[in-house]
């Protein structure tokens, strides 16, 4: 049977095809449309996932939907009537929307697939509950037979945290906290809190936490968050406001630490630093007892986990450092994305009672390259009508020879090959490429590439069977979801000088053999490029420690601030002509920066919303 899942209307949409079991083919909307964090019917994104597999939409067994908007509408009454007459103005905005979209969603959805097909039986559209879309996405793609499931998120129809336990085909849900106490609102909080913006700056709190020393966790554990022994934990909502207002914090919030919410224009101080160090452990704190406590509690040694905040990928290293689970495994595209992949999921093995589709690879996500790919020809011609300049260089080892040259000699190179990443992470076919060993190239890739904050960390891409060199990790992270300590072999002491620096001046202390991916805590967000899932990525790596001795590549997505990842040749093109990326390589195409008509030049760096 084959199954369609969608997720929309929030943000990240996407859809998801899955066949037999197998997972065919999923795309955000985002790469098509052009619009980060996209929201909107995802119709491009079905039409891609049906074109790939040469269906159109009525011959799909069923469409499911990764939410149940009436669950969440009862929510939303719920709330303001518990928090009343708090929350008025905000209840007033948010009302005549749900009115008006939210709470008729279904009939949003039966007109969005009825453009796409106008045979479409709308009797084929399903919906499943949020956090059993984030459950099944972690556990049927693993390849564990059984396994505790995490799923941690904002907030789904009430559940914030849920805990599955999956067996072979079946995954039952045993346990769930619910809205409003919630770790990844905390976590979004002290993002509004500290200037960055809800839903994309979880990952800049993340980066900036190394930076600061975490002295306000017992503020935070003594007003904000209580722990129970098990991990269950309730906020204290009088100093939140995302229930009744439309910020996430309050005054009470910032009483506690003594400043007012950071405008992002305003420079971060040790002061914001330190409080997010301290979030950040507090939130580890929580997870490493909420898994301490599943461990023990139902035996098992494997665990899987999704939803936004298993996007933390510090607290997810911690977690296997830990070692009350043996292995654990972290759906790629975590958040609302990935839904629509276990939506899709979750009905074939509710409807259809198959086994699970196991295929060659490690896990079931193919190395989560499931997007679209455009083969040399398609390639050409795109490109000439770009007026792009271009060789075409036919000999697969002379590409990675000159690409590999070329990273060594210090340049910046765009990686476009084969399928499109499904998830937030670059991994090697939409990627922007740099030689690590270089101490200058962090802060030359973020202002000059990426145009984005200095502090921004890079993780590098590294050889599998070189990882356990080069970093303190034992087992696979394929997916870049994983932090671990740079080997000491390769670490550098810093001097009395540098230890004297404190906050961003950090930047500055080139603490191993490959400083442009090694964080001020020496840690980096390591993926490790396996010859079966990405054999041409595998293969520069290769070339490029045949020429450095280094099996290590710094890996970012490839787009600047506030833009979506490249999905076409065209985006690539348009990207290296808006910033100073020196080379690009599509396919076996590949271009100079500096043979490029200069007319054909754009300005990038304020083309996008900042994210």
């Amino acid at each position: 049977m084959r199954f369609l899942g969608i997720s929309a209307f929030y943000h990240d949409s996407a859809a998801a095809l899955v066949d037999g079991g197998k997972v065919v083919a999923a795309a955000q909307e985002e790469r098509f449309s052009r619009k980060k964090f996209d929201a909107g019917f995802p119709r491009q994104a079905i039409e891609y996932c049906l074109q790939h597999a040469g269906l159109r939409l009525r011959d799909v067994d069923g469409v499911v939907f990764y939410d149940k908007p009436f669950l969440k509408f009862e929510r939303l009454i719920e709330t303001y009537l518990s928090f009343a007459p708090r929350g008025f103005s905000s209840y007033v905005k948010a009302m005549p929307l749900w009115l008006k979209e939210k709470l008729f969603q279904k009939n949003l959805l039966i007109d969005g697939l009825r453009e796409i097909d106008p045979e479409f039986d709308t009797a084929r559209l399903l919906f499943t509950e949020h956090h059993q879309a984030h459950a099944a996405s972690a556990f049927y793609p693993s390849p564990f037979d059984e396994a505790v499931v995490l799923t941690m998120d904002g907030v789904g129809e009430w559940a914030t945290t849920a805990v599955y336990l999956g067996s072979g085909d079946k995954l039952d849900c045993v346990k769930q906290i619910d809205f409003p106490h919630s770790l990844g609102l905390y976590y979004s909080a002290f993002t509004y809190y500290l200037g960055f913006r809800v839903n994309s700056g979880e990952y800049k709190l993340m980066g900036l936490a190394p930076y600061g020393n975490p002295h306000y966790c017992d503020l935070i554990r003594d007003n904000l968050i209580d722990v129970k022994g098990d991990g269950s934990f309730r906020l204290a909502m009088d100093y939140f406001n995302y229930c009744t207002g439309l910020t996430m914090t309050n005054d009470k919030f910032a009483d506690l630490f003594g400043l007012p919410v950071r405008d992002e224009s305003e420079p971060l101080t040790q002061h914001h630093m330190d409080i997010a160090a301290s979030a950040q452990v507090v939130l580890e704190e929580v997870v490493l007892a909420m898994t301490r406590a599943l461990a023990a509690e139902y035996g098992r040694d494997k665990l899987c986990l999704a939803g936004g905040v298993a996007l933390n990928c510090v607290a997810n290293g911690k977690i296997l450092r830990d070692g009350k689970f043996s292995d654990l495994w972290i759906q790629p595209a975590a958040g609302d994305a990935g839904g629509a992949l276990g939506a899709a999921l979750a009905a074939h093995h509710a409807l259809n009672g198959g086994g699970r589709a196991r295929g060659d690879a490690a896990d079931a996500m193919e190395g989560a390259y499931l997007g679209p790919a455009f083969d040399d020809r398609d390639i050409a011609q795109r490109l000439k009508t770009e007026g792009a300049r271009f060789d075409v260089l036919a000999d697969d080892t002379a590409l990675f020879d000159q690409t590999a040259q070329a990273l060594a000699d210090g340049r910046a190179v765009g990686w476009f090959q084969g399928r499109m990443e499904f998830g937030p992470r670059a991994l090697g076919n939409r990627s922007i490429l740099a030689d690590p060993r270089l101490s200058e190239m962090q802060r030359t890739l973020n202002l000059k590439v990426k145009y984005r904050e200095s502090f921004r960390p890079f993780a590098p891409a590294v050889l599998a069977e070189d990882a356990a060199a080069w970093f303190e990790l034992e087992r696979p992270s394929p997916y870049m979801l994983l932090v671990a300590d740079v080997a000491r072999d390769h670490r550098r002491l810093p001097n009395a000088q540098d230890e004297q620096l404190s906050g961003l001046e950090k930047l500055k202390i080139p603490r191993s053999d490959i400083p442009a991916v090694t964080h001020v805590d020496n840690s980096a967000r390591v993926q490790t490029v396996h010859r079966d899932t990405n054999p041409r990525f595998h293969a520069l790596l290769s070339a490029f420690k045949a020429k450095t001795g280094c099996p290590v590549l710094v890996n970012t997505s490839f787009n600047v601030r506030g833009e979506p990842i490249a999905n076409t040749p065209e985006d690539a093109f348009h990207c290296l002509m808006g910033t100073e990326i020196d080379m690009l390589v599509i396919g076996n195409c590949v271009l100079h920066k500096e043979r490029q008509d200069p007319s054909l030049a754009r300005d990038y760096r304020n083309a996008f919303d900042p994210d």
